[in-house]
């Protein structure tokens, strides 16, 4: 299968993508080759983005502090409410160390924060 080789190719596709979105709606037959193009440098940047522009999904402690902020309270006011002290949120947060399981498990109701990425 043909492959983007350099940024240059991947820029230039993108802007034809660009054009054929626009060119292209929702009544467009599946058979109109501009649709047809459309579906293949889509895929084709797809698997240039993978591997140039990979997305590694969150860790504890970018989701840990994303919620205390959306939650809007401080360090000292979630460590209350995960019921654990400053200090041991302070080494979550630092990734300095693992929550326990017991703990894992209040923050992950408490913070809404899916079990899967507290417990990776």
């Amino acid at each position: 299968m043909a492959q983007i080789k350099s940024e240059q190719q991947y820029k230039a596709m993108m802007a034809r993508i660009d054009a054929l979105f626009f060119e292209t709606d929702e009544q467009t037959p599946s058979d109109d080759p501009r649709l047809l193009e459309l579906d293949l440098l889509s895929a084709l940047v797809e698997e240039y983005e993978k591997e140039h522009f990979p997305i590694t999904p969150p860790t504890l402690t970018e989701v840990m502090a994303a919620r205390i902020t959306e939650f809007g309270i401080t360090q000292k006011e979630a460590a209350l409410m995960l019921g654990i002290s400053a200090p041991r949120l302070c080494a979550i947060l630092g990734g300095k160390v693992l929550p326990t399981f017991e703990q894992a498990r209040v923050i992950s109701h408490r913070l809404k924060i899916d079990p899967a990425i507290v417990l990776a």
